[in-house]
């Protein structure tokens, strides 16, 4: 009891010293504006005013949500500001002194997005005369990089575009007339001093004329443009930290302002006067443009740190890890850095490690169930620490030695030794008798470690990563420390398990070479290639699965062989009583394999257990779908012979130190049963109710930034970091966790750090953010427009979609909805629609069934006629689909028919998607426009580089057939060109590059955004956020780096300007069209007709 209370103490007293910290002068002050002599700002996710000569804030909002980007009006009695009141982010506006905020925008918000791509509906301001508010927004676009500007009376009314056809950050002229703006997206990146493709430069673009003129030109970011007068001030870092420059605009020439060198500018907004308000170190500083002089302002924000109250918390919503005692009665939960012991039915659920600032995990009991290992990081480094299984006394530590990032805890069945790796591959041995920690192996390919003891301890079976890609299996021998290599290398083979007694080592390869075959083109992938086998581990060990030979009946009279089998059963149990010696003869082992009778599948998750193996199968992996067979959990009885499904859907399961009890987990929870074919007939739900932990936000927070730290240095791409001194960079921002009070500003905090290393793919998102939940709207994949004459909304477009596609479904165009564009919509499920109303707040939390629209010819109800459709919930789909249909139709239209297009919007399930839907029906055309404008990356550039790499070798000519049948199929035999531009990235940029490389045509349009360092999935955070650290970087051919920071340069640049985009055209896809037509008429595409019939009479 007193113990609890200490806890309890403790939490509270380091929320008390969080407060108080903040309490003097407050850091992590984000998105100012500044007007008059008040500030506003961001604090903790609210907005917060004070006085410009600083002092203490006050609070204007208290929403669970974020409230950002708060812009004051120009005679300062209004805000704008962009906030998450109904879950999702939309444009607000409400009394500067503090009141009750009115919603303006109603269009689903697009996300929740990562924090690197900021947030839809941002507000940048107002127009000079204080009439209209100034956002960018999603809401027409189909990805994340299109964004527009659009403007929004504060009396409400549906929002109106600008005529850019995209847009970032932008500020208005004095007079109202032009805009200075940055074409591209990119402030939220964790990407410092960039060069690639993707940097921001500013324009400024004539309403009324659609002229633009470039005013900045440098290989670095130049944004967030403020107009004063008669210069724009800007930030940029090409000094190789952000600071603010001044743009004449007279003499046109640039200049800095500010000269920081250790800390960014950020986020600077102006009052349109004089003055500038900006972040810089977490505090707000003012600058006086006239003067050039700047100051901190000192603030302090008396928040109540509800975000950072310690309590308890239900922890079953962050499990990451899970493992059953050792004859199934309780089990381990790994769950918001906490291990906890549950009982299977009776008794209490036990935090055995309590300990709000670490990160525990990778929890196992020990043989005996008396002890658990785990690891920790309670000290600053992932180490190896044993506790009493009871919760009752401390961990004891049992390495100092890593540096590491460590996982993978087995323990040897005689609890002598645990088995456990880093993320280097490195495969260690803890021995309790020496204390000592022993090297076993280092795989090359770290991506697979697996290793399994002996019955009796004294062996370690593992695989290793070959060369050739390959696993091949090993064993340890721990009296010797020598490992054997117990298979060849040419085969994959992976997962060994010993078998009870020890007399056998099954395993998993892949040796089965039946491929599926492709149904449009002539081509395979592998699937269904795992089966079973097992090692005969002695010279004079018998088969597993010996020939079966029916025996002679028994002559002895039921009661008799029923003592008989007794008696038997009983000294085979007294032969099992201790571990069982086991005698590897490695002499001759290879050879001694024996393929256990289970059907070759895609097999998973081996284990042994008394009398028979589990092992989890599952169908083929999709990309854009669910594999049609579900994750099985399955049984093969070595004696009979025979399979069993045990449970279906299964997202993972664990066995028994004794192998009787298994512990699955599916959909519905967590279930223990008998690991035999009878066991799911008697299952036990495990509940994870009482999976409570004690949580202290401040302590989650610092250990969350020192395990990023920690992540980035073990598994950063190249050991240099860059060149950036790590280590110095952690303590440059370590002060900041001090003022942190919600969990996106530890997001940010680990942003800016990851940012310094001036590397794509740096990534933080999600976590225990506390954000409310997202409406869903009814969307009719159309558009409304106010008939402000008749005071009612009209349908001004319809999407036309294809409805052949769920993807694309157009909920106005299926059948029997009668609804056509310039209907004027009178009511919405009878809720009638005025036009001091917004069609999409009363469309909003409509989306889970059928809407009613009252529509008509006419403003009235007077002839009207009802009309229900389903509802789609976002429109993304469609406005793609519009856009790619008219390119598709341009190009055909200004080749006549002979060039084909396709455009892939990225690299994962939509671009292989869209790939596959629309190359193979172009097949015939001379020519072919490959669009990776946009394209966000994944990972199938080289299965599309593969289709167009292909040449033309054969023909095949059938007499029944009117065309040809080229050799290989799928052969494309025209000319191709490649369009790109800043947003093509990733495996987007791989694509561009490996085209041009394979001599495939021509790239056309802007330079790629260069980030081709990847990333793979690693374990959450402990409060379920994720941490991204580029781990592969990207070579040429002859072994020198490429891509990275740069992108890819297009052979011909092209630039699509606003005009040319208003105006309806293309200037990038005009060119493609000339290119390719250029190279037809160069070197036409010559399909040659059918030879003459030979004659072969002699």
């Amino acid at each position: 009891m007193w113990r609890s209370r200490f806890r309890l103490s403790a939490g509270v007293l380091v929320f008390l010293l969080a407060v108080t910290a903040a309490a003097a002068q407050t850091k992590l002050l984000r998105f100012p504006d500044i007007h008059g002599n008040r500030i506003v700002f961001t604090y903790a996710g609210d907005l917060w005013s004070a006085p410009v000569e600083g002092g203490t804030a006050v609070r204007l909002t208290s929403h669970p949500g974020l409230e950002l980007f708060a812009r004051f009006s120009p005679d300062g009695k209004w805000i704008a500001f962009t906030g998450q009141y109904d879950g999702d982010e939309q444009v607000y506006v409400m009394p500067a002194g503090g009141g009750v905020p009115k919603q303006l925008t109603f269009y689903p918000a697009r996300g929740p997005l990562p924090p690197r791509w900021g947030y839809d509906n941002q507000v940048y301001g107002w127009t000079p005369d204080g009439s209209r508010i100034l956002f960018r927004s999603l809401r027409d676009s189909y990805g994340l990089t299109d964004s527009r500007l659009y403007t929004v009376s504060p009396k409400g009314g549906l929002p109106e575009a600008l005529p850019l056809p995209y847009a970032g950050c932008a500020d208005l002229s004095p007079d109202g007339r032009r805009v200075v703006y940055s074409p591209l997206v990119r402030d939220f990146r964790t990407w410092k001093r960039y060069e690639g493709g993707w940097a921001q430069e500013l324009y400024i673009f004539d309403l009324d004329t659609y002229e633009i003129e470039r005013i900045t030109r440098h290989p670095r970011s130049d944004r967030d443009p403020m107009w004063i007068g008669n210069a724009i001030y800007f930030t940029s870092d090409r000094s190789g930290k952000n600071n603010i420059y001044r743009f004449d605009l007279e003499t046109r020439e640039i200049e800095p302002i500010t000269r920081f060198e250790t800390w960014d500018v950020r986020w600077p907004a102006t009052d349109g006067e004089r003055r500038i308000v900006f972040e810089l170190n977490g505090e707000l500083h003012v600058l006086d443009v006239e003067t050039r002089e700047e100051h901190k302002v000192p603030i302090t924000v008396p928040h109540d740190g509800v975000w950072m109250r310690p309590g308890y918390v239900d922890a079953s919503r962050n499990i990451e890890d899970y493992s059953l005692s050792p004859k199934g009665r309780r089990v381990l939960f790994v769950a918001r850095g906490e291990v906890l012991s549950t009982p299977v039915e009776h008794g209490r659920t036990i935090d055995l490690t309590r300990s709000p600032g670490a990160h525990d995990r990778s929890a196992r009991y020990s043989p005996d169930g008396k002890r658990v290992a785990f690891i920790s990081d309670r000290d600053g480094e992932d180490q190896l620490y044993v506790m009493p299984a009871s919760g009752e006394g401390h961990p004891v530590k049992l390495t100092e030695e890593h540096r590491a990032y460590l996982e993978g805890i087995v323990w040897s069945p005689d609890g002598k030794r645990i088995a456990y790796h880093d993320q280097a591959g490195r495969l260690y041995v803890y021995e309790f008798d020496s204390h000592r920690v022993r090297l076993v192996a280092d795989d090359p390919q770290p991506f697979g470690l697996d290793p399994d003891w002996s019955p009796d301890g004294r062996f370690l079976a593992y695989s290793l990563g070959e060369t050739n890609d390959r696993r091949s299996l090993f064993i340890w021998e721990a009296e010797t420390g020598r490992s054997h290599r117990v298979t060849s290398r040419l085969f994959n083979e992976r997962n060994p398990v010993w078998g009870p007694e020890g007399k056998y080592l099954f395993f998993l390869a892949d040796r089965d070479f039946a491929p599926q075959l492709g149904s449009i083109e002539w081509n395979y992938v592998l699937d269904r290639e795992t089966g079973v086998f097992a090692l005969a581990l002695a010279k004079d060990t018998p088969s597993p699965v010996p020939p079966r030979i029916d025996e002679v009946e028994s002559a002895l009279p039921p009661e008799e062989e029923e003592k008989a089998g007794a008696a038997d059963k009983k000294k085979k149990e007294g032969e099992k009583k201790g571990l069982p010696e086991v005698r590897v003869d490695f002499d001759g082992l290879a050879d001694r394999v024996v393929r256990i009778p289970i059907e070759a599948g895609n097999i998973d998750g081996l284990s042994a257990v008394e009398g028979g193996l589990l092992y989890v199968t599952s169908g083929a992996d999709y990309y854009g779908r669910e594999t049609d067979v579900p994750p099985t959990l399955e049984y093969f009885d070595l004696e009979k012979r025979k399979a069993s499904k045990l449970l279906s859907g299964v997202k993972g399961y664990a066995l028994s130190a004794d192998r009787r009890k298994v512990l699955v987990r599916d959909d519905s929870g967590f279930h223990v049963f008998d690991a035999d074919p009878n066991g799911p007939e008697k299952a036990k739900d495990v509940s994870t109710s009482g999976l409570k932990v004690w949580r202290v936000p401040a302590l989650e927070w610092r250990q969350i930034f020192n395990e990023v730290w920690r992540r980035y240095r073990d598994f950063f791409y190249v050991e240099n970091m860059h060149g950036y001194d790590w280590e110095a960079l952690r303590e440059q921002y370590r002060p900041w966790l001090d003022h942190v009070a919600h969990r996106s500003d530890l997001n940010y905090v680990i942003g800016e750090m990851i940012a310094e290393l001036n590397v794509g793919h740096a990534y933080v998102a999600g976590g225990d953010l506390g954000l409310p939940q997202r409406p869903s709207v009814a969307l009719p994949g159309a558009r409304f427009a106010l008939d402000a004459e008749a005071g009612r909304y009209r349908i001004v477009k319809i999407f036309r979609g294809q409805n052949e596609e769920p993807k694309y479904r157009s909920p106005l165009t299926e059948v029997g909805v009668d609804v056509r564009e310039g209907d004027y919509v009178l009511a919405i499920d009878g809720e009638e629609l005025t036009a001091d109303e917004n069609p999409y707040r009363v469309l909003r939390n409509r989306a889970g069934g059928p809407v009613v629209l009252t529509v008509n010819e006419k403003p009235t109800f007077e002839g009207a006629r009802k009309a229900v459709y389903r509802p789609i919930r976002s429109e993304a789909s469609l406005i793609y689909l519009e856009w790619v249909t008219r390119n598709r139709e341009r190009v055909a239209e200004l080749s006549g028919g002979r060039v084909g297009y396709l455009h892939l919007p990225d690299m994962g399930a939509s671009g292989i998607q869209e790939f596959i839907k629309w190359y193979y029906p172009q097949l015939d055309k001379d020519g072919l426009v490959i669009d990776v404008r946009g394209n966000g990356g994944g990972n199938v550039s080289q299965m599309i580089i593969d289709r167009l790499s292909r040449k033309l070798l054969m023909i095949d000519y059938e007499r029944n057939r009117d065309y040809w049948d080229p050799y290989p199929t799928g052969v494309f035999p025209g000319r191709l060109v490649c369009l790109i531009d800043e947003d093509t990235a990733s495996d987007g940029d791989q694509f561009a590059y490996v085209f041009r490389a394979a001599g495939l045509g021509p790239l056309i349009g802007k330079r790629t955004w260069g980030g081709v360092v990847g990333i793979y999935g690693r374990a959450p955070l402990m409060d379920g956020g994720t941490i991204y650290v580029p781990e592969a970087g990207t070579a040429d051919a002859e072994g020198h780096w490429v891509i990275e920071g740069h992108g890819v340069d297009p052979d011909i640049e092209v630039e699509n300007d606003p005009k040319s985009l208003i105006e309806g055209r293309d200037p990038q896809l005009e060119r493609a069209v000339q290119e390719v037509m250029r190279a037809i008429e160069a070197h036409p595409v010559v399909r040659p007709p059918r030879p003459e019939a030979p004659v072969k009479t002699p």
